[in-house]
């Protein structure tokens, strides 16, 4: 097994061969699921489509999770030249440990940029909508400039934003957009509720870093907040979309013949289910008061609840139809 190197060699270039649990954290593999939910409830929003609807859906995604890899590989790198993650709580990082130069971190999310890129220009290219592209270079910037330059709204608790706009808002509705034109209301709503749980895996990441964040001068949301009402926001952001989500999709279910209604209320209680264990799973620790190491469980559990509230959007839109 790899052995993580002391702080004091993130600035150096590094000399071990990174092990692939240093890869899944760097990438926070955990979280991945949560990048292309947004995706899944947009497609949802515009079913039915054509086989270029699923083909733009495809690319759709690339882009997403491109995008969110970049971003945590770029956090990696200038979390890590800043001195932030020399203490964190969390898993160790490639930069701040050393096993990976800096230059090559950065490289790194340069190319899941690149990538992000030529999916998105795909996707325009088969949707036609150019304009769009005004819109995957801020994205690519809000990405970067989160943790990066000389003054990164991140550490200013300003992060939230960037993740509803980008990773809720514009992902999920930009999807709708590209698949047939427009944009109803109900996908606005589920957009803001994807969006939503979104920032609560921010939250809740950067709830575990709380204590040691700000001698590094991040303050994030989470630390302006306190311990109290961060945790407390935390539930909420789980909360709301459940309860908003499930009132926006019972509007589908109108007008609809009796056996479809039935297969809608069996997808909604069923839906409603996986919600509670989910929403049950990833408040117990911070509910307990958990701190550091045993708050990653709520990691991969926010994460999966936002992919189960995608793929729950998408059975209850299909049997509706």
């Amino acid at each position: 097994m790899a052995k993580y190197s002391t702080p004091s060699q993130a600035h150096t270039p590094g000399t071990q061969v990174p092990s692939a649990k240093q890869w899944a954290e760097v990438v926070r593999l955990r979280t991945l699921p949560a990048a292309v939910a947004p995706v899944l409830v947009g497609a949802a929003v515009a079913f039915p489509f054509s086989w270029v609807g699923v083909a733009l859906s495809l690319l759709a995604a690339v882009v997403a999770l491109a995008l969110q890899v970049g971003c945590n590989i770029a956090n990696d790198y200038s979390d890590g030249i800043r001195g932030t993650d020399d203490d964190r709580s969390g898993p160790p990082r490639l930069t701040a440990s050393g096993a990976v130069a800096p230059h090559t971190v950065k490289m790194m999310a340069f190319a899941s940029f690149g990538v992000a890129g030529l999916a998105g220009l795909a996707v325009l290219a088969l949707s036609g909508q150019w304009w769009m592209l005004m819109l995957g270079v801020a994205a690519v910037l809000a990405a970067w400039f989160y943790t990066g330059g000389s003054k990164p709204y991140g550490y200013l608790g300003l992060g939230e934003i960037f993740v509803f706009i980008f990773f809720g808002l514009m992902a999920t509705a930009g999807t709708t957009y590209v698949l047939r034109g427009d944009v109803p209301w109900q996908g606005w709503v589920l957009a803001s509720c994807v969006g939503l749980i979104a920032c609560s895996l921010l939250m809740v990441n950067n709830i575990r870093d709380i204590d040691t964040d700000p001698t590094h001068g991040k303050m994030t949301l989470a630390v302006r907040l306190g311990q109290t009402r961060a945790r407390v926001a935390y539930g909420v952001l789980l909360i709301v979309p459940g309860v908003l989500g499930a009132a926006t999709l019972a509007t589908y279910g109108m007008g609809l013949a009796d056996v479809r209604i039935f297969v809608f209320a069996i997808v909604m209680l069923i839906g409603v289910a996986v919600w509670a264990v989910l929403v049950k799973k990833a408040l117990e620790p911070v509910i307990r008061g958990a701190m550091g190491h045993a708050l990653i469980p709520c990691l991969k559990f926010a994460g999966l609840y936002e992919l189960a509230f995608a793929l729950a959007t998408m059975a209850v839109i299909a049997s509706s139809h």
